[in-house]
C-alpha cells in the first residue's frame, strides 16, 4: 500500500481587504491525479468560477494522468510515441528537460519503466535481481526523450511519469485561469500550491511560517510515500544508482514563479546530499528559493 503524507498546512486565511469584505471565502475540494485539490477563493462569483477550475483540471488529466487509459501521457507510454502532442505535454516536458539538465539528471521522469518494475517486485513479494535492475536502467535516460511540435518520440522499452512536475503543472495552469477572469484572492492546492497577487496566506512549514502571495510552493519528503507502506522505502526513484532514493531529508520545501518548477525542484532536491547544494540548484532558476528542508 502506498501512502502519502503533507508537510505543509494552511493555517485560516487572512482577514479579508475593505475590497473584499462582502465576499465570503468558497472553499471547494476535488481530485486530481491522485491527489486532493482544494480552491480556495474569494470573489462573488466564487462558486462558477471554481466549477471552471474544476473543469480545467478535469481536461488536464486527460493530458497528464498515467491512470487514465486515453489520457496523452498513457498513449505515449504505450505506442511510444504521440503526433500533435498538446501543448501542456510539450511546455510541461520541455520544464521538465530544463530541470533535469540544471540537477545533473536527479530529476527524470524517464524512470517510470524502474516504478513498474518496484511494484511487481513488491507484488510478488521479493526485490529485483540485479540482472532485473540493469535491464530496466537501460530503457531509463532523458536523451531518449525527442521533444517536437509535430511528435514526441520515446526510444524503444521507455515511459514516462511525471508525478514530480503535473501536479505543479496543473495548479499554474488553473492559477492562470482564475487570474484570467479578474481573481487576485485565491489559493489553490493540487498538493502543491499558487496563491494569485492579492493578500498572502499564511503557510505553515516544519520549521516556520511563511506568507504566500504571488507565488508557488512544493514540499517533497522522500518518505512520505513508500512502497509497501514500509516506511523505508522512498517512492522518489534515483535514476542514477536504478533504486529507491535514499534521501538526507525528511521534507524539503522550495518557492518558486511556478508550482510545476518548485514540485520539480523538490523533488530533485531529494537526491541532494548538502542543503547549499540544493540552493545553487534553485539559484539556476531565477526567483527560486529554498524555503526548507529538513534532516532525517
Amino acid at each position: 500500500m502506498l501512502t502519502r503524507r503533507r508537510f505543509i498546512a494552511i493555517s485560516a486565511a487572512l482577514a479579508p481587504s475593505m475590497a473584499l469584505a462582502q465576499s465570503e471565502l468558497h472553499v471547494e475540494t476535488g481530485i486530481a491525479l491522485g491527489a486532493t485539490v482544494t480552491l480556495r477563493l474569494q470573489h462573488p462569483d466564487a462558486p462558477r468560477l471554481a466549477s471552471l477550475a474544476m473543469a480545467e483540471i478535469r481536461r488536464l488529466e486527460s493530458v497528464f494522468s498515467i491512470y487514465l487509459p486515453d489520457s496523452s501521457l498513457s498513449r505515449l507510454n504505450r505506442e511510444g510515441a504521440l503526433a500533435a502532442p498538446p501543448f501542456e505535454l510539450l511546455d510541461c516536458l520541455s520544464l521538465a528537460g530544463a530541470v533535469h539538465r540544471a540537477s545533473v539528471g536527479r530529476f527524470d521522469p524517464t524512470v517510470q519503466p524502474l516504478w513498474q518494475a518496484e511494484a511487481l517486485a513488491l507484488q510478488r513479494g521479493s526485490p529485483l535481481t540485479d540482472t532485473e535492475r540493469t535491464d530496466v536502467r537501460a530503457r531509463i535516460g532523458w536523451n531518449g526523450v525527442t521533444l517536437a511540435a509535430e511528435a514526441i518520440t520515446l526510444r524503444p522499452g521507455m515511459a514516462l511519469t511525471l508525478n514530480g512536475i503535473a501536479q505543479g503543472y496543473i495548479a499554474d495552469r488553473v492559477a492562470t485561469l482564475l487570474a484570467d477572469h479578474g481573481l487576485t484572492q485565491a489559493l489553490i492546492d493540487t498538493g502543491e500550491m499558487v496563491a494569485l497577487s492579492g493578500q498572502g496566506w499564511p503557510v505553515h512549514l516544519p520549521d516556520h511560517k511563511i506568507e504566500l502571495r504571488g507565488r508557488a510552493l512544493a514540499t517533497s519528503a522522500p518518505l512520505g510515500m513508500t512502497f509497501g507502506g514500509d516506511g523505508k522505502t522512498s517512492h522518489i526513484l534515483n535514476p542514477g544508482t536504478g533504486r529507491p532514493a535514499r534521501s538526507p531529508w525528511k521534507s524539503v520545501t522550495v518557492s518558486a514563479q511556478s508550482a510545476a518548477l518548485a514540485d520539480a525542484i523538490s523533488t530533485a532536491a531529494c537526491l541532494i546530499e548538502v542543503k547549499d547544494a540544493v540552493g545553487t540548484l534553485c539559484d539556476q532558476f531565477p526567483g527560486t528559493i529554498l524555503e526548507s528542508a529538513i534532516p532525517l
